[in-house]
């Protein structure tokens, strides 16, 4: 099976196994976005898979 190369750039695999994302929603119209919304934009954050292993190294690779 392929896996899903357009999932596999948005998403990141740690050191410890964890998967992490670029935060949603900070493309554009960002300018009345207030300070502690952007840095909060800024991080990255958890993704949580609804889904099993098999479907997971899909996706990953």
């Amino acid at each position: 099976m392929k896996t899903n190369k357009s999932y596999t750039k948005r998403l990141r695999v740690t050191k410890r196994g964890k998967i992490v994302a670029r935060a949603p929603g900070h493309n554009h119209f960002n300018a009345k976005e207030s300070g502690s919304g952007q840095m909060r934009r800024r991080r990255a954050v958890a993704f949580h898979a609804a889904f099993d292993n098999t479907a997971k190294s899909r996706y990953l690779g």
